[in-house]
């Protein structure tokens, strides 16, 4: 059924249908169906509105960390709009909440601060320093332009503010400060003895009949790796390199001179005016002109900028915005800045972002290199771009002969293409082409391995595509007794030795709780022993295995002792006894570890009284998710 689908999609029909799709894509935009159309919000918080396009930066903004934590791991499934849709609501929703108490709080941040932060980000500079073209590169790759990511910032500062004035208000008593002293400085004087795993293990037979019996109602824990041999087809760009042309090479290098950056380059600085919502047009313009009489009457550019303009990308560093060729600023910028002198001012110059006084720090000439010296990179970059598009052209090609054919042979004759063939490949294979794992779930997908058709033509990079056909399935199944015998001997010899080792425990607690001691028992025994005298929990010569149960355990009464004992995970046996409790002291402790439980301390209570402050926004809010 699934191949006849495949065959109709490229039929005449389904071709009018699709064209029909992308003509309601083209009239009335994918947005409108995507997102509802219009600006209809997706919910409201206390009357405000979250818009579709809010929640939609909110999804690719998870995305992004999803993808700076993960890398290339990164499951594809995980980036789906529709699992991220709520988390990303929720968040907005509750961003929304604490921006409107932290509004009716009248808490507000200045534009020389959100400057002096944006200036101090390392995602904007170049060899420790801010750089104007890094900053608006690094907006537009993250979807933000200056004006967005300004409110962003003021948002975000203003909930700092917030958060560090709920912080700021708790903190602990000193009757709080010693209770937690108490606990977190207590010593305990320990005794203890390792039972080893390999005394008993060292001791086990397993006779032919136990490992039978244990094959027998374990055999499903056994079986082997289920496992596929593929057939495949793989494109690389450099598969269809070809020489390039002399004249080609001439043509690029002069394309080069012209457009690369051996132009003359213009350092610019700026004064950017923005009007605000609720600013009138005779204010705006008695700011613009007050800026043009202070430069007029002999003050430094760069103090004017610093101290007036809007552009807090720009401000922290006098108004620089760096350098141009003709081409990084709107039109009536590079306009005005070609007909400037050096040290030379403009007049207001109006575009898109606002109204700017411009004016040309420097200009610098470019010397291209001759083209015996660009040569080889310009080769390099033109047989690529002349492989890319072969390449392209190719993979189009073999995603329609593939989506119809039986298997790959068909396409690969076709083409001039060589089918080539792997071993078994595993579920959870490592190594080589395979452990892509793009092409491992394609090589186990339902339409590919058990519907036997040719997988998509898959992208690894844009240099690089896969497609894949199952030539043999190899189920899991299970292995033979010989194969496994040596693992059985292993589990049981283990298990009997765990069980041992156990028991050992067990009748070592009870004889030093009828009164004998951990060093006598240990000699008697054979086994090794210690004792830790005012062991804190951070000691480092007592098993952490010891430290975590002890500590757990009430203290013993006057004169008497605890026993217990824990299973470490290499199978030993820890048996000890906590002879004395000591509890800590606030003053006992050095000024560091006193500042280290106060701010602990404090960061808990911090925390609690967020967590509250954030439930009671939520619970008095009006929140109507549409």
């Amino acid at each position: 059924m699934l191949q006849d689908i495949r065959k109709n999609s490229q039929g005449t029909l389904a071709k009018i249908i699709v064209g029909i799709i992308i003509l309601a894509f083209a009239g009335f935009g994918l947005e409108s169906i995507l997102l509802g159309g219009g600006n209809s919000s997706v919910a409201e918080v206390n009357g405000e509105q979250i818009s579709p396009l809010e929640l939609q930066q909110a999804i690719d903004n998870q995305k992004r960390q999803l993808i700076a934590m993960m890398g290339d791991n990164i499951d594809p499934s995980m980036l789906d709009d529709q699992l991220l849709s709520q988390q990303a609501m929720q968040s907005l929703i509750q961003r929304k909440l604490l921006l409107q108490s932290a509004s009716e709080m009248d808490l507000a941040v200045s534009g020389s601060q959100v400057g002096a932060v944006v200036a101090s980000m390392e995602q904007f500079q170049l060899d420790g320093q801010f750089s104007p073209e890094m900053y608006r590169a690094r907006l537009g790759e993250a979807g933000y332009t200056p004006n967005s990511f300004k409110q962003v910032m003021v948002e975000d500062m203003t909930l700092g503010q917030s958060r560090s004035g709920l912080a700021g208000s708790e903190f602990a008593t000193p009757a709080e400060l010693e209770l937690n002293a108490r606990i977190v400085g207590e010593q305990r004087d320990l005794r203890y003895l390792t039972i080893p795993l390999e005394r008993f293990a060292s001791a086990i037979e397993v006779s032919p009949e136990d490992i039978e019996a244990y094959y027998a109602e374990h055999s499903e824990e056994f079986l082997s790796e289920e496992a596929v041999e593929l057939d495949y087809i793989e494109l690389r760009s450099e598969d269809f390199r070809a020489p390039v042309e002399e004249q080609a090479i001439v043509d690029a290098y002069r394309e080069e001179i012209v457009n690369g950056q051996y132009q003359t380059e213009t350092r610019v600085s700026h004064i950017l005016f923005e009007q605000g919502g609720d600013e009138s047009d005779e204010a705006f313009a008695q700011r613009i002109a007050d800026a043009q009489s202070r430069l007029a009457s002999g003050l430094d550019f760069a103090e004017v900028a610093s101290e007036s303009s809007d552009d807090i990308g720009s401000s922290a560093f006098g108004g620089d915005l760096g350098y141009t060729a003709g081409e990084a600023f709107p039109a009536e910028m590079e306009q005005a800045i070609a007909e400037l002198d050096v040290n030379a001012v403009s007049e207001p110059v109006e575009t898109e972002a606002g109204v700017h006084i411009i004016k040309v720090t420097e200009r610098r000439e470019g010397e291209p290199p001759p083209l015996e010296e660009m040569r080889p990179q310009l080769e390099e970059q033109l047989a690529m771009a002349e492989a890319r598009v072969e390449l392209l052209l190719t993979v189009e090609t073999l995603k329609d002969l593939a989506f119809n054919a039986e298997n790959l042979d068909a396409p690969a004759g076709e083409l001039s293409l060589e089918v080539k063939r792997s071993d078994k490949v595993s579920r959870n294979h490592q190594q080589g082409l395979f452990a892509e794992p793009g092409l491992l779930a394609a090589a186990f997908s339902e339409d590919v391995l058990n519907a036997g058709h040719n997988s998509d033509v898959i992208e690894l990079s844009p240099d690089h595509w896969v497609v894949v056909s199952v030539r043999a399935h190899h189920p899991a199944e299970v292995l033979p007794l010989p194969a496994v015998e040596e693992e059985i001997v292993a589990r049981i010899t283990d298990e009997r030795a765990r069980a041992a080792v156990e028991a050992a425990a067990v009748a070592a607690a009870r004889s030093l709780r009828a009164g004998e001691s951990v060093e006598a028992f240990a000699k008697s025994s054979g086994y090794e022993w210690q004792v830790e005298l005012g062991a804190d929990r951070g000691n480092n010569m007592v098993p952490g295995e010891i430290l975590a149960s002890a500590f757990l355990l009430a203290p013993p009464a006057e004169g008497e002792s605890v026993v217990d004992y824990v299973v470490s995970a290499s199978g030993d046996a820890l048996v000890y006894e906590i002879a004395r409790v000591s509890p800590g002291s606030l003053s006992d402790l050095a000024e560091n570890e006193r500042r280290a439980l106060q701010q602990m301390v404090g960061a808990e209570y911090g925390q609690l009284i967020d967590n509250e402050y954030r439930q009671g926004l939520r619970e008095s809010a009006d929140i109507n998710v549409l």
